[in-house]
């Protein structure tokens, strides 16, 4: 599936308004594990070299994308700058 296709693209302060449903929206484990994985590739590289990533994530309405460099990392949510947080389960991808 190419998320990255039917994605609304969002400023991260837009992310503060969004509705987050609490279901997972990956399918297989292997996956969850891949995520977490780069989530905390993405945190390593947003700490050291303050490099920005593209998160593909799900709100309550739509697929979106969020050009953004991770923070912080905990074991259910990644904060953004400004302490805006994005579920970790509601995250389909990271890309750099």
């Amino acid at each position: 599936m190419n998320i990255a296709a039917n994605c609304e693209k969002i400023e991260k302060e837009a992310v503060a308004q969004l509705n987050f449903p609490n279901a997972e929206v990956l399918k297989s484990k292997e996956a969850i594990k891949e995520r977490d994985m780069e989530l905390n590739r993405a945190l390593t590289l947003g700490n050291l070299e303050h490099s920005k990533i593209k998160i593909y994530f799900e709100d309550d309405k739509s697929v979106k994308v969020v050009d953004t460099t991770v923070w912080g990392l905990t074991d259910k949510r990644i904060i953004l700058k400004q302490g805006l947080v994005i579920p970790i389960n509601r995250i389909h991808q990271i890309k750099y």
